[in-house]
């Protein structure tokens, strides 16, 4: 059975997720805490983490909330269940496409030359550069 701290991240993932029926919640008890080992299906790695880690970071958060009522120390690890990458760490060598996966390199949609500065910036830092003469 889950207790209530599995139930609470299970709860919240696998409203996040694309495949909510591959989420899993291990718990284990050390000499830091209470460690949960979050598992996703790697579709929804990505979702479960973030941009820039900010989910990751606000699933911590409540389980630090959570913990600070029931008087105990929790730790969210995220496990990487893709088989690439777990390959890639194992072995130290770079994995390389299949024949059929490669394609062709992405070329630029345009062929205007990209603008170093566009008048909207220009524009922005001459407005800053007069805020910065006003004596406030």
């Amino acid at each position: 059975m889950a207790t209530i701290d599995q139930q609470f991240v299970e709860y919240i993932v696998k409203s996040l997720v694309g495949h909510p029926d591959d989420v899993a919640v291990e718990r284990i008890i050390d000499e830091k805490g209470v460690l949960l080992s979050l598992t996703v299906n790697p579709e929804d790695l990505g979702r479960v983490i973030g941009k820039r880690g900010v989910t990751a970071q606000s699933l911590r958060t409540l389980l630090r909330a959570l913990g600070t009522k029931n008087d105990a120390r929790y730790n969210l690890k995220i496990v990487n269940n893709d088989d690439q990458r777990e390959n890639y760490a194992s072995s130290e060598a770079p994995i390389t496409p299949s024949d059929e996966d490669k394609s062709e390199p992405v070329k630029n949609s345009t062929d205007e030359p990209v603008e170093k500065t566009s008048d909207y910036a220009k524009n922005a830092r001459e407005e800053l550069a007069e805020l910065d003469d006003l004596d406030i």
